[in-house]
């Protein structure tokens, strides 16, 4: 009875454009949230701009990982490309090549040989993808996946801070903002952590104190060039 076996690294590809744009999300605009109010702003300054910082980086988000992923599909075409003509030019070489790979990892020099030609004759540029390039059909580029996925979470996570605007009152909305990304900082990182199988403890860690630190500088700054009230 065939074994199917599901493995984390499955999730990569959406997986890091979702972790990255939910925590930018959250850092951003409770940055940019602490920095006006920092600053002396009214409340509907800070939601204005909150608002403000939650559409134009979702659609930042989208763009930027778009335009990245996108020249990493085209580099790995271009590669893909030159393959298929050393393929079709010097196929003898191209065999060693394969031979030599597998020899590095542990097979003798017939086996390799043999490995070589069978998966060669099966899929000569998927064999050299994979085991020269190191491209696969689980973590290739696939940039409309990875820019949708950042701008949706990018939102859902921009909207956290922002609620918490509508909520607190004005003169807790310091300590509120701060103290609620945070938790949700911490959240992120565990479920991320969670779904990709990575140590839940580190995770949190790691972008609560990044998310920190980023949302403390933010404010400093407000604090220092603000406005009287």
């Amino acid at each position: 009875m065939p074994h199917f076996e599901t493995h984390n690294i499955r999730r990569i590809g959406w997986l890091r454009a979702a972790v990255l744009g939910a925590n930018d999300g959250i850092v951003s605009t409770a940055s940019l949230v602490l920095g006006v109010a920092a600053a002396g702003a009214s409340s509907t300054s800070i939601m204005t701009a909150g608002v403000a910082g939650l559409v134009a980086g979702a659609m930042a988000m989208a763009a930027g990982e778009y335009v990245s992923v996108s020249s990493q599909a085209d580099t790995e075409r271009a590669d893909l490309d030159r393959e298929r003509k050393e393929l079709a030019a010097n196929p003898v070489q191209e065999h060693r090549e394969m031979t030599a790979i597998y020899v590095a990892r542990g097979l003798d020099a017939e086996l390799a040989s043999n490995v070589a030609t069978q998966l060669m004759a099966h899929d000569a540029l998927g064999a050299h993808g994979r085991d020269e390039l190191g491209i696969s059909d689980i973590v290739t580029a696939r940039p409309v996946q990875a820019a949708l996925a950042s701008a949706v979470t990018f939102s859902v996570g921009a909207a956290l801070p922002l609620l918490v605007v509508l909520l607190a009152p004005v003169s807790a909305l310091m300590w509120a903002v701060s103290g609620s990304s945070i938790v949700f900082l911490a959240l992120l990182g565990s479920l991320a952590a969670r779904v990709g199988g990575a140590s839940v403890m580190t995770a949190a860690v790691r972008v609560t104190i990044w998310g920190a630190l980023a949302m403390a500088v933010t404010a400093g700054v407000g604090a220092l060039f603000g406005v009287p009230a």
